[in-house]
């Protein structure tokens, strides 16, 4: 995989990880929650201004996903979507362990998972620093916004 590789798929799995968990509207699997039930997360863990908290990472990661996948403005994205990603490892993840997959239990139906652990947030980070240093590759607008003096 290539640099201009990453961005897209990097872009495109914050992106969706993110609407699944907080946008509302639809009524396929988690995509229902939205950023109230996300500052009722924020609120326990004693986040000032919960809702408002909430409506800004969301955004923040909906949009900076969407930048990340076509390629502007790589560098601004990364930075704040690295450090959510520190912030969510080091307040919620961490306690849980490092396996994003935690099996508690089996039952009939199937394997029961408890709270994911903090690899996936080294997977991003590891790919935000990536695409930083990298920068996001030549299938991205990148060049056209240059062109373009934005």
């Amino acid at each position: 995989m290539t640099d201009s590789d990453l961005a897209p798929v990097v872009g495109a799995a914050a992106a969706a990880h993110h609407c699944g968990h907080r946008l509302p509207g639809s009524r396929d699997g988690e995509w229902h929650r939205g950023p109230e039930k996300f500052a009722k997360l924020l609120q326990l863990i004693g986040t000032p201004s919960p809702l408002a908290t909430a409506w800004l990472v969301t955004t923040l990661e909906v949009l900076g996903g969407i930048a990340i996948i076509i390629g502007a403005f790589v560098l601004v994205a990364s930075i704040p979507l690295f450090i959510s990603m520190v912030v969510a490892m080091l307040t919620i993840h961490v306690h849980y362990g490092f396996s994003a997959v935690n099996t508690v239990g089996l039952t009939a139906t199937g394997p029961v998972f408890g709270p994911p652990g903090y690899e996936i947030n080294l997977l991003y980070m590891c790919a935000l620093v990536a695409l930083a240093i990298a920068g996001p590759g030549v299938l991205s607008v990148a060049p056209w916004l240059r062109s373009r003096d934005l």
